[in-house]
């Protein structure tokens, strides 16, 4: 947990110091961020999903007492994201500067979004590696080493940023795309600590993973076979939200603000509320990935009721503490949070309302991430695409539409299309984990 909020900071504190920028820049270089960030998870979060049937594996081997053959996981599963992750970024950059202006309206905060998203794009090769080697040690339950990856990186993002964004001590002054400069030398920094505890010599020796002899095709498509319909779910969630995004920006046009001078308020408020639910994801992330390793690990050593203890487990401590969560961010300081992160009054006022909203239904996401994470764990990853699809495509897509514009409700609107979408999401990994059919997949 400690490490996934640490590497969530790596996008927040962009918000916060794009915050002490001038305005019109501020309010359109946050209003960059959601659309790029999303854009980046659509290629280089899709291709991470490789960490799905990785840790998987992982896990189930290591409990299988076959640790050479967990190791030969990490090999593969290397080796594809160093390659594929090339051919995300120059399939990426190609499809970049459409992509950026369908989404964001605002000409201005498009080409922030260009130019930030450019350099992320380049650390998709970075990003997915780094998720190959973090899903073998969480599989291994060696948590702490992402933790120390995480930490390293975030605190090399905040000094490049100070640096880049502002032109401190010399450097030039790059305003919003500096962030994304910053970005892209850090995860690099992030991945280089992961090989490094990788080639120490207990995991050399145990895991054998450092082998050319050991590539194969045959559990490479092991790992992908449990890691697509992971991409594809992931595709699916980038392609909501990214409409989403797109009724958020026409808001913006239809209320004037269009033009190079004016102010992206709901954009900006879009990405605002995103950036600090997004730690929260980040949290309920952690609990399913802590449970998804616990649930492979039970399976490898058959005993599916002890893997269905830790799922349940883990969903009563996250209603608990994602409960007093929400009702911190959403009701009692939702005000003091919003003004932290802009300086703009016309932001915060239009982020209030869908950030309370959200808020409140923070324990029914932290019930939905954790038992998505679960069933990974346990290889039914077809089922959470399945899910994904039908939801976004059927429920926030079209809700968003009709709830903000057709509707006439605005940003509130829009963002309660999200609630539908999070408690059918719930409602579907609670019928499915309740059911056990999980416990007999072989993988």
């Amino acid at each position: 947990m400690i490490a996934m909020l640490s590497q969530s900071v790596v996008n927040e504190i962009d918000i916060v110091f794009f915050a002490q920028l001038p305005n019109p820049e501020s309010s359109n270089g946050q209003a960059a961020l959601a659309p790029s960030l999303i854009a980046l998870w659509a290629f280089g979060g899709s291709l991470s999903a490789i960490a799905v049937g990785t840790q998987a594996l992982t896990a189930r081997r290591s409990a299988e007492g076959n640790r050479e053959a967990a190791g030969a996981v990490l090999t593969n599963a290397a080796m594809f994201a160093l390659v594929a992750g090339a051919i995300f970024t120059v399939i990426g950059f190609l499809v970049l500067d459409p992509l950026m202006h369908a989404m964001v309206k605002n000409p201005d905060a498009a080409a922030y979004a260009v130019s930030y998203t450019r350099f992320r794009f380049l650390g998709i090769i970075s990003m997915a590696m780094t998720f190959a080697f973090k899903a073998f040690f969480d599989g291994l339950g060696q948590t702490r080493i992402h933790m120390v990856s995480a930490l390293a990186m975030n605190a090399v993002n905040i000094v490049l940023c100070w640096l880049l964004i502002f032109g401190n001590a010399g450097f030039p002054r790059m305003g919003p795309p500096g962030a994304g400069l910053a970005a892209l030398l850090s995860t690099y920094v992030g991945l280089a600590i992961m090989i490094a505890y990788g080639g120490k010599k207990h995991y050399r020796a145990v895991y054998q993973w450092i082998d050319r002899k050991k590539l194969s095709w045959s559990i490479t498509w092991q790992i992908l076979r449990l890691a697509i319909p992971g991409g594809v779910a992931t595709m699916a969630v980038m392609a909501g939200f990214g409409f989403f995004l797109f009724v958020v920006g026409k808001l913006d046009a239809m209320t004037g603000a269009n033009t190079a001078s004016s102010e992206a308020v709901n954009g900006a408020a879009t990405t605002t509320i995103i950036g600090i639910l997004k730690l929260t994801f980040t949290a309920c992330l952690a609990f399913g990935t802590a449970t998804a390793t616990l649930v492979g690990q039970s399976l490898g050593e058959k005993q599916p009721e002890k893997a269905a203890m830790f799922g349940w487990s883990s969903v009563k401590l996250g209603l608990v503490l994602f409960g007093i969560l929400g009702l911190l961010e959403g009701v009692l300081f939702s005000r003091p949070i919003l003004a932290f992160v802009s300086h703009s009054a016309a932001v915060q006022n239009a982020a209030l309302v869908p950030l309370r909203i959200m808020g409140i239904v923070t324990p029914v996401i932290a019930v939905a991430m954790i038992l998505t994470q679960a069933l990974f764990g346990a290889g039914n990853s077809r089922f959470v695409m399945i899910v994904e699809l039908i939801l976004h495509f059927t429920c926030l897509m079209p809700l968003a539409w009709l709830f903000g514009i057709t509707l006439g409700g605005g940003l509130p609107g829009i963002w309660a299309s999200a609630v539908v979408y999070i408690v059918g999401l719930a409602a579907a990994m609670l019928w499915k984990f309740s059911r056990g059919d999980w416990k007999s997949t072989q993988i």
